[in-house]
């Protein structure tokens, strides 16, 4: 279970976000604090493994408690055990973007958003969190799975992909974060089925995406498709 500290200065937003936390499979909300020393306080006593920070609080700003987090834990010698955190904040300016990236945050969500954009990004948190337990020694396909794809131009696909349908095919997974199956990826983006199944199978050999199987009354089960990282 996947703890989370929600943290947003409006009571009605926080117990928004409180509740699509609580519609995710896996996780569940710590606490909540509405101000930056509430959000320091509660960190401290409960450790959750996930915050969601908003930027503009009424004392400090959200990038400021991270990193007073990020302190905290330090000295405490925490050692692994840090908090991830994640920002959903309607701050929209570059500077802002790029110092919560500096201070640690595992990715920024720009109000408003959709449930479904919060919900891939809170799963995508749990599974950098999973990956990394798991882990004694990284090879590089890991590293590359935990921090998200290759930059474009370092990417080669198979004889037989094209860029442009590869493009398109995680864009459709992206769209669809609770899975998928090749046909319905083919009805969402005009493609063949066999084609479909190709790039999936692709993204799956290539750590963007994993399988799991639904059985049905007969037959072979049907292989879903889920985006990661």
């Amino acid at each position: 279970m996947t703890r989370v500290l929600v943290v947003d200065d409006d009571f009605m937003v926080a117990k928004l976000h409180s509740r699509c936390v609580s519609a995710v499979e896996g996780f569940t909300v710590a606490g909540v604090a509405h101000s930056g020393a509430d959000a320091l306080r509660a960190a401290r006593e409960l450790r959750p493994d996930l915050l969601l920070l908003d930027v503009y609080l009424p004392d400090m700003d959200g990038i400021e408690v991270l990193r007073a987090v990020r302190a905290e834990e330090e000295r405490a010698g925490r050692g692994g055990a840090h908090a991830d955190a994640l920002f959903i904040t309607a701050a929209r300016d570059a500077a802002t973007v790029r110092s919560a990236l500096r201070a640690g945050a595992l990715h920024y969500l720009i109000k408003p958003f959709s449930q479904a954009a919060l919900r891939e990004q809170l799963l995508h948190a749990a599974s950098v969190r999973t990956r990394l337990a798991a882990l004694d020694e990284a090879r590089q396909e890991d590293v590359d799975r935990i921090f998200g794809t290759r930059p474009r131009a370092s990417r080669e696909l198979p004889k037989g992909l094209a860029a442009h349908t590869a493009d398109l095919v995680e864009r459709i997974l992206r769209e669809h974060p609770g899975g998928l199956s090749a046909s319905e990826c083919a009805e969402a983006g005009s493609l063949s089925r066999v084609s479909a199944r190709r790039y999936l199978e692709y993204f799956t050999e290539t750590g963007r995406a994993e399988v799991t199987l639904r059985y049905g009354g007969t037959g072979r089960p049907e292989r879903r498709y889920r985006h990661v990282g």
